[in-house]
């Protein structure tokens, strides 16, 4: 069986369908009866595991240095070549469309995974009428799918909301056993020249605006010393105090691990997080975690994995960093450890995307419409 991913937001820098993708093509090759390809403007073409096709593509500006296919015809062409028996689309462009007409030319079955909550992006840069008008885009061009997933349950609702129904929630995994409380190393402070006292916060991810770090950066201006923040990654450029040090970004996991493993407590301040991964890479990493009750990380942190804040509110911030410190630490993070391994290791999450994949398969063989009814057990 040859399954292929096809989506602009793959790329050689990494982020969170970077990783999903990547841990899909790891597993499917341990499964000895699947091939696997992956389609994206961001590779270079060739590679052993996943294989890697690039669509013919451009920059724009204000999508974060992705890479946007110059039209449907050429994902179109690549998808024919490919002969899939099944598509799953990782973006609401031009990836998605090709898909379709596969769909519609071969039938193909083609299912579409909801990685960015393209309606809040829109809204502050565009204002509530462009919003309306990519919920109405989003509504017409989901329906069409014979099946739609999302990472957490508040996109399921809203896409719900805006009118696509069947919606499955999908959440995403990590590697436990790469993303492990083993990998602190207690050292980081002096190597930082930190005091042993220091409070060391991380935040990791790219740094765009809707990351809302100048929120993260106030707040830890705000609490003063002894608390220092670690900003891993890159992007637009930010302001530079003493309190923080910043990191390139680690493509190879294991440094990232052991960044997190040997920080206190990770902080994301944004509010529009379709799923948050790297809330639970620290999470496996046994770190408690303070975030906001916006988007769907707050459907992975509860009371005895670590505190929520109100979304863009730096004294709600700052106030819940200096209420994590107050209780233990060690507690939380072991926790946390907990409920990322069991519940969220690829091990786990991967077998529910193919019993996905199999339903819609075996649905589209029995030639039933309305594939979008497919019940998986969420």
């Amino acid at each position: 069986m040859h399954l292929v991913d096809i989506t602009m937001f793959y790329a050689s820098e990494g982020n969170g369908v970077s990783t999903y993708l990547n841990a899909k093509a790891r597993w499917l090759a341990r499964q000895h009866r699947y091939r696997h390809t992956i389609l994206s403007p961001n590779v270079d073409s060739g590679g052993d595991a996943p294989a890697l096709v690039r669509v013919p593509a451009m920059s724009l500006p204000g999508i974060n240095g992705f890479r946007m296919p110059t039209s449907v015809r050429a994902p179109l062409r690549l998808l024919h070549q490919a002969r899939p028996d099944l598509i799953e689309a990782g973006d609401a462009g031009h990836s998605a469309w090709a898909a379709l007409r596969l769909r519609r030319r071969l039938g193909v079955p083609a299912i579409a995974f909801y990685h960015s909550d393209l309606p809040r992006l829109v809204r502050p840069r565009f204002g509530q009428t462009i919003e309306g008008v990519t919920c109405k885009y989003l509504a017409h061009l989901y329906r069409q799918f014979d099946l739609v997933l999302a990472p957490s349950r508040v996109m399921v609702e809203q896409l719900q909301d805006i009118g696509v129904h069947g919606v499955r929630h999908q959440p995403l995994g990590i590697d436990s056993n790469v993303f492990h409380p083993a990998r602190r190393v207690e050292t980081l402070r002096a190597h930082l020249r930190l005091p042993q006292n220091a409070r060391l916060l991380v935040y990791a991810g790219r740094f765009t605006p809707e990351k809302k770090l100048p929120l993260l950066i106030d707040a830890v201006r705000k609490l003063g010393r002894p608390y220092h923040l670690v900003l891993i990654g890159g992007g637009a450029e930010l302001p530079r105090y003493p309190q923080i040090t910043y990191i390139p970004f680690k493509r190879n996991q294991r440094q990232l691990a052991r960044l997190l493993a040997s920080c206190d407590v990770l902080v994301h301040p944004g509010d529009c997080e379709t799923f948050g991964l790297i809330v639970l890479e620290a999470m496996a990493c046994g770190l408690p975690v303070v975030a906001t009750t916006g988007g769907g990380i707050a459907e992975l942190v509860d009371e005895q994995t670590g505190v929520l804040a109100a979304p863009n509110k730096v004294d709600s911030l700052a106030g819940a960093i200096e209420a994590i410190y107050d209780r233990d630490l060690k507690a939380l993070g072991a926790n946390a450890r907990h409920k990322a391994a069991a519940y969220y290791d690829w091990e786990q999450i991967l077998p529910q995307v193919m019993r996905r994949y199999q339903a819609v398969l075996g649905q589209r063989e029995r030639g039933e419409p309305g594939a979008e009814q497919v019940c998986v057990s969420d």
